[in-house]
């Protein structure tokens, strides 16, 4: 089933007009870019390899544990579009398919997007699939290919209505920190993912904090505190218990 968001509105210039005065690229140490966001002061990726650490939390440790042949994914914070772009690889190489939701209420502008270095350093996955991700319409499911759907979401996480999407497999959480935005590290939110999810789903966080695993804990899930990527000792990962 193709699934549309019509009521859901989004003002494009809007947000491009804020963007471009709030964002700066950063090369990261394993040559490829993030975004500053300057208000937050925060990366969207490690500065320590923003692919590399894409690849460790949420493609090995989540995609490539998920012995699913067919999933959903839900990311929380489409970002950059690094994430998606490494998953859509992926699904070629392991015969994976997958419907991509992901969730973004502040989306980067076409002029830093278009400037990221994902798709030339990236050499074994068509560019195009980079650009199609970005330009896909909102609230609107599309295919980037004929295994991997993919349904870009504007919406604020904490008002999103998930009784009109699928049940999730496997969920990207890829928030900016609970320093920066607690409100998405609640107990209650974890456990409205957690009611939306599949029985032994898991999701996968970069963040290790002792707080956001009781949080995980307590919504229905089991928490793993695994290795972390370079510049990082701890990530977690989860399965829904419950």
């Amino acid at each position: 089933m193709i699934l549309a968001y019509e009521s859901m509105q989004f003002n494009q210039d809007e947000h491009k007009l804020i963007n471009m005065n709030l964002h700066e690229i950063v090369k990261t140490s394993d040559g490829s870019d993030t975004v500053f966001q300057k208000e937050l002061g925060e990366h969207y990726h490690s500065t320590f390899g923003a692919v590399q650490e894409s690849l460790h939390v949420f493609i090995n440790s989540g995609l490539r544990y998920c012995n699913k042949t067919s999933l959903t994914i839900f990311e929380v914070g489409f970002g950059t579009g690094l994430n998606a772009y490494l998953t859509i690889s992926e699904s070629f190489t392991n015969e994976k398919s997958i419907r991509y939701i992901t969730v973004e209420k502040y989306p980067l502008s076409q002029e830093i997007w278009k400037s990221l270095n994902y798709p030339e350093i990236m050499k074994d996955t068509n560019q195009l699939y980079f650009k199609n991700i970005h330009e896909a319409p909102w609230n609107q499911e599309i295919s980037i290919t004929t295994n991997f759907s993919f349904l870009k979401l504007s919406s604020d996480l904490t008002l999103l209505d998930f009784s009109a999407l699928p049940p999730f497999d496997l969920i990207y959480y890829d928030a900016f920190s609970p320093e920066k935005q607690p409100e998405l590290w609640e107990t209650q939110l974890f456990k409205n993912l957690a009611d939306h999810c599949l029985q032994d789903a898991i999701i996968v966080t970069y963040c290790a904090k002792g707080a956001v695993r009781r949080s995980l804990k307590d919504a229905g899930f089991i928490p793993e505190r695994l290795p972390g990527p370079p510049g990082k000792r701890e990530m977690l990962r989860a399965t829904k218990s419950i």
